[in-house]
């Protein structure tokens, strides 16, 4: 591991956006404020899109097609529907995650952690304003999809 003292400010504020995420999905599936898996964020965005405070997409392979064109077509709808995108690679951390929170879903319902959505625009959580901070700022710099990596432990 490297020592902290050697990242430089950009890693620290990567680092301090992923615990924020971390920190706000766990906390968002413990208030039953989660939607997981592609179908279902589609099926959710479609009905209700207004609940939807952050969508999180989730890949860390690039070479399978199908996924990018879900990607490409939720970030759309997303974007047109003012909803904050924030892409992360990671996923083992976020089985890690999200995974140990409730152990009685099946592997089937944890399985597909492509697409996360958040809702619940009433929970005025810290962490969410954070990362939606460093999604204004990513995009400034002319990154449309903002990206995080997830580091595992």
């Amino acid at each position: 591991m490297i020592p902290e003292e050697s990242f430089g400010p950009i890693e620290n504020r990567m680092q301090s956006v992923g615990l924020a995420l971390e920190e706000l999905l766990v906390t968002a599936q413990k208030q039953d404020c989660l939607t997981v898996g592609i179908y279902e964020s589609a099926k959710l965005l479609n009905a209700d899109p207004d609940s939807v405070v952050l969508c999180v997409l989730a890949a860390d392979d690039e070479d399978d097609v199908a996924l990018q064109i879900h990607f490409t077509l939720l970030q759309s709808f997303c974007c047109d529907s003012g909803i904050t995108i924030l892409r992360v690679s990671g996923v083992q951390r976020l089985q890690q995650l999200l995974g140990a929170v409730d152990a009685n879903r099946n592997q089937e319902e944890c399985g597909d952690l492509h697409c996360i959505l958040v809702t619940n625009p009433q929970a005025d959580h810290c962490r969410l304003q954070e990362v939606g901070i460093y999604c204004q700022e990513s995009r400034r710099l002319d990154q449309w999809v903002p990206e995080l990596v997830l580091q595992e432990r």
